[in-house]
């Protein structure tokens, strides 16, 4: 049943989680998405509305949608990225909606001895995570009440671009990069959604880490994809960037959801993951 009074606005809405994100919610909350691409399985939805990165100005969107709440799950051109994020700010700042925006483990990528927490300092070797650092700070000089920072570990699915690789890998026999020493949590797309639904419906603010509760070596996980994806006996390429393990995990310490709401990347292998 839709629920009155909430208008959301999913911006990278043709995208993987995007595209799951407007799938769980559009049932219960008037849902607005934005694609780029221009096919026809979102051109054939009125709710799906174009928006182009580098050539459209996102206030003329957020003018014809006028969200309460917009998630951010954009992909592309890093520079237009952040221009778009200014102007969301902007226009948060000035208007009675607030922001969920899909961050990364990777804003955390330059600490390697440790999972990281919602308090913990912010620190990037990759451009990716410096990307996601300049957009949360964007954010973190707003109103508490204006904002969600999401930061997601690796997220899997059915449809997910991870899963898709790994199994075009199998089918050729091709190599599957794995990492030994690298421990880290997961998520899933159905889980990441369940999470997004509760906090818009308790209108949650602040900084959540969204990730399995427990860790996992990335070989040993992928090992087990595979084996639930194909009987064909994986290739692995290992990469060690060091010789110690290193973290790229992100666990929630402060903001913690319902216990019902967490799982365990197990849970992600076996009930996400085609058998």
């Amino acid at each position: 049943m839709r629920e009155a009074g909430k208008r959301i606005l999913i911006l990278g809405g043709s995208g993987f989680l995007g595209h799951a994100l407007y799938r769980e919610l559009s049932g219960y909350f008037d849902t607005y998405a934005t694609y780029c691409s221009a096919r026809r399985r979102f051109e054939d939805n009125s709710k799906y509305l174009r928006y182009d990165l580098l050539e459209d100005d996102i206030f003329r969107l957020l003018q014809e949608v006028q969200p309460d709440i917009v998630i951010s799950a954009l992909r592309g051109d890093f520079g237009a990225q952040i221009q778009a994020h200014l102007h969301l700010a902007e226009y948060l700042a000035t208007h009675n909606a607030r922001l969920l925006f899909l961050s990364s483990a990777n804003v955390f990528d330059a600490y390697s001895k440790f999972p990281s927490y919602e308090l913990d300092k912010t620190l990037s070797e990759s451009v990716y995570g410096r990307l996601k650092i300049r957009i949360e700070n964007m954010l973190l000089r707003l109103p508490q009440e204006k904002w969600a920072i999401i930061r997601l570990p690796m997220v899997f699915g059915n449809s997910s671009p991870r899963i898709r690789e790994i199994l075009d890998a199998l089918k050729e026999a091709s190599p599957i990069e794995v990492f030994p020493n690298l421990v880290m949590n997961v998520s899933s797309d159905d889980k990441l959604c369940q999470q997004v639904h509760y906090m818009i419906n308790r209108s949650k603010t602040g900084i959540y880490h969204l990730g399995s509760r427990d860790l996992v070596h990335h070989d040993d996980f992928i090992l087990e994809i595979c084996q639930h994806l194909s009987d064909a006996k994986p290739i692995f390429k290992r990469v060690y960037t060091t010789n110690d393990e290193r973290y790229l995990a992100v666990l929630p310490r402060h903001n913690k959801l319902p216990r019902n709401l967490q799982f365990a990347y197990q849970e992600v292998i076996d009930a996400h993951i085609p058998q």
